[in-house]
């Protein structure tokens, strides 16, 4: 590897011992090193992850393993302050699986991954089901519903979350924003929406939404991201969101014709 690297062992060994990093140049060398022998660097950042989180998980059976996402790291204590207009608004989100909150932050210089744990007794939580009422309360959050406010279908979704420490439910991922901001410009029905929710895979978030919730997570394990990993990211994720959105087409032109639209289920709640 040094040979190859055109470096001393020592400066590999130290690599090695993450008592440092290689530089942008090294880094670019070394990308091309996996490239020729095949390795997928995505992978292999991956697998690396989900290695540590079964370590961690054998060490604390009774606490949820979740991952997480900062584009420049967690600062502070945890609290509930993200954007109001995330899916189910502003709270502290975490996911089941380790590529999303990946892909998420792959963009970012300073991006940072964590492995955290929850322990969820004597926190209340409510778990969406993948299916409609998923769709519409993230159209309550992020402001879709707000021109039928004051009728039943608007009081329904306002409530619906509210007095819950932990909100679970699919993540609206680049693959599934897709299909979701289609079913909002009334160019898909509830039931092509209904039905990409289930071909896609997504994996379950969950979301911290009090300072109670936020209080009872721990940092496991805190991963900067190398510059080449996140180039390899980049690459999952756009190959991801092409492939989401191809079989989010076809599965939109099978069910173009049934099911209702946005817009229809919106006049029907005017009309109660």
């Amino acid at each position: 590897m040094a040979d190859e690297m055109k470096v001393t062992v020592a400066t590999v060994k130290r690599w090695e011992n993450e008592d440092g990093i290689p530089g942008k140049a090294a880094q670019e060398k070394l990308i091309s090193i996996c490239q020729k022998e095949k390795i997928d660097l995505a992978e292999v950042v991956e697998e690396s992850i989900r290695e540590q989180a079964q370590e961690i998980a054998k060490s604390n059976p009774y606490r949820e393993i979740l991952f997480h996402g900062s584009k420049s790291g967690l600062k502070g204590n945890i609290s509930p302050s993200s954007r109001d207009r995330c899916d189910f608004g502003a709270g502290f989100y975490m996911g089941t699986e380790p590529l999303q909150p990946l892909t998420l932050i792959c963009d970012y210089d300073e991006s940072v991954f964590y492995i955290v744990s929850i322990d969820e007794n004597e926190l209340k939580k409510i778990e969406i089901p993948a299916d409609i009422e998923w769709a519409m309360l993230i159209a309550y959050h992020r402001g879709k519903l707000e021109e039928i406010a004051g009728t039943e279908l608007y009081a329904k979704y306002a409530v619906m979350d509210k007095g819950y420490d932990i909100i679970a439910g699919r993540i609206a991922n680049d693959r599934m924003f897709y299909v979701l901001d289609n079913f909002f410009q009334r160019n898909v029905t509830d039931m092509a929406l209904v039905e990409s929710l289930s071909a896609l895979q997504l994996g379950c978030q969950y979301v911290a939404m009090t300072q109670k919730a936020c209080d009872a997570i721990r940092i496991e394990r805190k991963i900067p991201l190398l510059w080449m990993e996140r180039q390899a990211l980049k690459k999952v994720s756009g190959r991801n969101r092409k492939q989401g959105i191809s079989l989010a087409n076809r599965i939109c032109r099978d069910y173009r014709r049934e099911g209702k639209y946005f817009d229809e289920i919106i006049d029907s709640a005017r009309q109660k």
